[in-house]
C-alpha cells in the first residue's frame, strides 16, 4: 500500500521553455481537537441539529532543467466551484503575497515530498516574460514510491500552465491541461521511476483572483477573520463521488485503498496503475478546481499535505495559526508551528505546510459585537459554531 510524503525548495526557470506532452462535498465538521473548555462544549451543543528509491532530507533550492516533448492538443471540460466572502463584489483590496515553508521528514525513513513558494511571479520569470499581472504561484506535492514524481511535476508545472494555449484567457482550462500534459510527460521520461506518483496542490493568483487545483490529499484552507474556510477537497477512494467514477471506470475500492493499492482516488505519475496516454482510468489525474476573489477578510491561505490534516482539523488549523501570526506576524515561523503541533499529535506522515499571507499587517483582533445578553462564548468560539453551520 502507498502513501504521500515533504521538501523545501526554491526555483528558477529558464526564460524559453520547450512544452513537454506530457465534487465538492463537505464531509468535513469543524472540530478542534484540544479544546476543552465550557466555549467548545456550547459550540457543539448549539450545532448539533515499499521503501522509495530515492530519499533525502535537505533542502533544494534550484530546479534541474529537463528536455520536454510535444503531445497532443487537450480539449476539456472544467468545473470550477467558487467560495465567495460576504464583502467580495464591491472591493478594491489588493493582496501583497508573502509566505513561509515548513517540511520535515517526521515519523518516516524517507522524504518524499517537494513544494515551492514564489510570491512575486513577475520578478521570478524576469523582464522577458509575458506575465499580464502581478501573482503568485505555490504548490506541495506529497510523493510515493520515490521522489521522482513530486520532483518532476513541482520542477515542471508552472511551465506547463503558463506555456498552455488557454492561459491567460481561461486560467482554469490551462491548470487543468497542464496537470494532464505534465503527466503525460512524466510517463516518457526515460530516466525516471514512472511507477513513481505524487498528489498535486497548486494555488495562483493573479491579482486578487485565487484559483486553487488540487489531484490528492493535499488540503488548502483559507483564514477568514479567524473562520476556516476549505479550499480544496480531498480525493480519497472512499468519497462517495469518487468511488462512483472509480466503479465506472472498472476500478474497485478495497478496505479505503483504490485497486487495493493507492490510499488517493487521484494523483500524478503511478504509471503501472493507468492505462495508454489519454485513455479514463480510475486513477485520474485530472485536478479540481475552486476559485475565489479576494477581499480584506480573507487573511491567509494554509497549504498542507497529508501529514498535518490527518492529526488537524481545518479550524484548529487556522485558529492556531492565526493565534501564532498576531504574536510575530511571520509566516515560515507559523509554518514551523503547525508542523511542530502535528508532530507531538504523532502524525505518522512527512510534514510539508504553507503558510500564504495576503497583507503585510498582522490579523486584527476580532471585536464581538457588544450585547445586552451575557455570553459564555469567545470570537474563537463563535468562528467555529459560523463555520459548522456553513458546511
Amino acid at each position: 500500500m502507498i502513501s504521500g510524503g515533504t521538501m523545501h525548495v526554491g526555483m528558477d526557470f529558464p526564460h524559453q521553455f520547450t512544452m513537454l506532452e506530457g465534487e465538492n462535498d463537505k464531509g468535513n465538521v469543524l472540530v478542534m481537537e484540544d479544546e476543552k473548555s465550557e466555549d467548545l462544549s456550547n459550540v457543539r451543543q448549539m450545532a448539533r441539529g515499499k521503501p522509495p528509491r530515492h530519499h533525502g532530507s535537505g533542502m533544494r533550492h534550484s530546479i534541474s532543467t529537463t528536455r520536454l516533448v510535444a503531445a497532443p492538443d487537450l480539449s476539456l471540460d472544467v468545473e470550477v466551484t467558487g467560495c465567495k466572502s460576504s464583502s467580495e463584489e464591491n472591493t478594491e483590496f489588493l493582496p501583497i503575497f508573502r509566505s513561509g515553508s515548513c517540511a520535515e521528514k517526521g515519523p518516516k525513513e524517507y522524504m518524499e515530498d517537494e513544494h515551492i513558494c514564489i510570491d512575486d511571479l513577475i520578478q521570478h520569470l524576469g523582464s522577458s516574460s509575458n506575465f499580464p499581472f502581478t501573482g503568485a504561484f505555490y504548490g506541495v506535492f506529497d510523493g510515493h514510491g520515490g521522489t521522482d514524481a513530486a520532483s518532476f511535476i513541482r520542477n515542471n508545472i508552472l511551465r506547463f500552465i503558463l506555456e498552455d494555449s488557454h492561459f491567460p484567457t481561461c486560467v482554469a482550462k490551462a491548470i487543468t491541461s497542464a496537470f494532464l500534459k505534465a503527466d503525460y510527460a512524466f510517463a516518457d521520461s526515460s530516466s525516471l521511476d514512472i511507477s513513481s506518483g505524487t498528489t498535486a496542490l497548486t494555488t495562483l493568483v493573479n491579482g486578487r483572483t485565487m484559483m486553487v487545483a488540487n489531484a490528492g490529499d493535499c488540503r488548502a484552507v483559507l483564514g477568514r477573520r479567524g473562520r476556516a474556510v476549505e479550499m480544496s477537497t480531498d480525493q480519497k477512494p472512499n468519497r462517495i463521488s469518487e468511488r462512483l467514477r472509480i466503479e465506472r471506470l472498472g476500478g474497485v475500492v478495497y478496505d479505503g485503498y483504490l485497486n487495493g493499492q493507492l490510499s488517493v482516488s487521484r494523483a500524478l505519475g503511478d504509471w503501472h496503475m493507468k492505462g495508454p496516454k489519454g485513455s479514463a482510468c480510475p486513477l485520474s489525474a485530472e485536478p479540481e478546481l475552486q476559485e475565489i476573489n479576494l477581499t480584506e477578510d480573507d487573511e491567509f491561505l494554509i497549504m498542507g499535505c497529508d501529514g498535518l490534516w490527518d492529526v488537524m482539523s481545518n479550524q484548529c488549523a487556522v485558529t492556531m495559526a492565526r493565534k501564532e501570526l498576531m504574536i510575530h506576524n511571520d509566516p515560515e515561523r507559523c509554518s514551523r508551528e503547525l508542523v511542530r503541533e502535528a508532530l507531538k499529535r504523532n502524525s505518522c506522515d512527512n510534514l510539508t505546510v504553507i503558510v500564504v499571507c495576503f497583507s503585510q499587517d498582522p490579523p486584527p483582533r476580532i471585536e464581538t459585537p457588544p450585547s445586552r445578553v451575557r455570553r459564555s462564548i469567545s470570537a474563537e468560539g463563535l468562528n467555529l459554531l459560523k463555520g459548522v453551520l456553513d458546511s
